[in-house]
């Protein structure tokens, strides 16, 4: 089997037209081509005109001859495999020393799977609710009135805060192990659309995630494993450097083999309470922003030029990072072409905003979130978590910028450069739900990142066009671009630091920055919880 990489076509081909560009390519007849899989497909609009760019698996006859022949092209070759090698378990273990895993967003999800199919029958604990009961209270928080449930939100709840986003499935880690292109056909088989295993830049919508991850739910528990809602771990019991158990908030111990946290990037009374304990924490960089919104068709012609609109096409995602004066990076974050801005806190009396897209990206606005690199010396010396109670500080001046009613505090994009409050929108019209006061978000932000945001401004416009536009829309603020800690953990057992059986992993102990960065993570914790036997 050959690779062949860059094979450029028009967005208008036809589909005879990419066996065309192989036979070309390797310089064979028609006939000496016996099968030709699409392994991946992008769009290239780098060089001011638009193409697809694919990556093909072909088979041809005399396969060595045409090799010989071609010579070094970086571009044709054999095919590498790419195999995911699970670790198989040694001996199950019996039920009453079961591994413990707490959150059920990809990490713990995936983690739990690998442990269940080893026959390991893990207890999962989450403190939300299960997929469709949390879709409930979100949506009626956001546009039924409905009361702000601490424990059933954005943040929290089956499926982690992945399930209300973009749901993109890509990330930048290195995957030698080939653990990405598993989660991908893991995710196809439990109802993700088939094209996330070719698109370079697949996602799946919070539409579709819901049925996914209710689908690995009920496989783990199939297996013997054992899946808890509403079931917040409040306190842990370690002895002598060893966790041994996890005590509810409703006061039941449950003690366990080994425990895995994935709680992701929001659970701060977790991490309060674990430091309390002594766990190690480290300050790490994390950002803050706000979420800016253009009309989605204006992005598309930025992008895309007289192909905007095309159905091959869909809607435009951009991305950018501007270098700025201040020493700052301003960059965009959580791009979500056709989506919506919505409320994510997971506290009460704050504001948070986040980006979400169907699978079918048909919203009228194109949003991202436009942020600033925050650092650890930032911070207050001497308290690891000072960049959470920094979060907390900027979401409730939020909360109070926008009427103490969890509105989000808008601005126009040209009255934030000009430093003057909004009294009302102009053509854009703004997507946050329960609704937005306008205002000035510099009585929010700190000045740097203001002065960092005005400056990336017209940086960015040089490369996306239309991006300065008066009336795009700013919504403040967003604050959960990443973790601002991490839980040091052991590199050989992934243990953490200090504290046997207890397992850091994913978003939330900074080993993740999305969907599929965190599910990998939950299963290269999982492996090393199986090598150990």
């Amino acid at each position: 089997m050959l690779q062949l990489s860059q094979v450029l076509l028009p967005v208008d081909h036809q589909d005879d037209d990419l066996r065309r560009a192989v036979v070309k390519q390797l310089a064979v007849r028609d006939e000496d081509v016996i099968s030709l899989k699409v392994k991946q497909r992008a769009i290239d609009a780098r060089r001011g005109h638009v193409e697809f760019s694919f990556t093909l698996l072909v088979e041809v006859k005399d396969e060595a001859r045409v090799l010989r022949r071609i010579g070094k092209n970086p571009r044709i070759g054999p095919a590498p495999e790419e195999v995911y090698q699970q670790v198989a378990q040694s001996a199950a273990r019996p039920d009453s020393a079961r591994p413990v895993i707490v959150g059920t967003g990809p990490c713990g999800l995936f983690c739990g799977l690998l442990l269940a199919r080893a026959g390991l029958k893990p207890i999962l604990l989450e403190r939300g609710k299960a997929a469709g009961d949390r879709a409930r209270d979100v949506t009626g928080f956001w546009r039924r009135g409905w009361d702000f449930n601490a424990e059933s939100n954005v943040q929290f709840g089956e499926g982690g805060a992945g399930t209300f986003s973009d749901g993109k499935l890509y990330t930048q880690i290195r995957d030698r192990e080939h653990r990405i292109p598993w989660l991908l056909r893991e995710m196809v088989a439990a109802g993700a659309p088939e094209d996330i295993l070719i698109k370079s830049r697949p996602h799946i919508g919070t539409d579709r995630l819901i049925k996914v991850v209710r689908h690995v739910r009920e496989e783990i528990i199939a297996l013997g494993g054992e899946v808890r809602f509403s079931a917040r771990v409040a306190d842990v019991v370690i002895e002598n450097g060893v966790m041994r158990a996890v005590t509810l908030a409703g006061g039941e111990t449950i003690e366990g083999s080994c425990f895995i946290f994935g709680i992701g990037h929001s659970s701060r009374d977790t991490f309060s309470m674990l430091h309390r304990h002594g766990v190690p924490f480290e300050a790490k960089p994390f950002s803050i922003g706000v979420r800016i919104e253009h009309p989605q068709k204006l992005i598309d012609r930025s992008l895309y030029g007289k192909w905007a609109g095309h159905a091959r096409l869909g809607s435009a995602p951009y991305k950018f990072v501007a270098h700025c004066g201040t020493g700052r990076a301003a960059y965009s974050f959580c791009m979500c072409p056709g989506g919506l801005v919505v409320a994510a806190t997971s506290e009460p009396g704050m504001v948070v905003t986040n980006g979400m897209s169907s699978y079918a990206r048909a919203e009228s606005n194109a949003n991202s979130g436009f942020m600033v690199d925050v650092r650890p010396e930032d911070m207050p010396a001497g308290d690891v978590l000072s960049g959470i109670e920094f979060q907390r500080n900027l979401e409730r001046r939020a909360f109070v910028l926008g009427g103490g009613n969890y509105h989000a505090p808008a601005q126009l994009l040209g009255d934030f450069l000009a430093g003057r409050a909004s009294t009302g929108p102009g053509k854009v019209l703004p997507s946050y739900e329960p609704g937005v006061v306008w205002s000035n978000l510099c009585e929010v932000l700190p000045e740097y990142t203001v002065e960092t945001l005005q400056e990336a401004i017209p940086r960015i416009e040089k490369n996306l066009p239309g991006f300065d536009l008066e009336d795009a829309v700013l919504t403040g603020v967003e604050t959960r671009s990443s973790s601002p800690v991490r839980i040091p953990r052991d590199p050989q057992t992934l243990e953490c630091t200090g504290v046997r059986h207890f397992y850091p992993a994913g978003e939330g102990a900074g080993y993740a920055g999305g969907i599929i960065s965190a599910a990998a993570d939950g299963m290269r914790v999982a492996e090393a919880i199986l090598r150990q036997g």
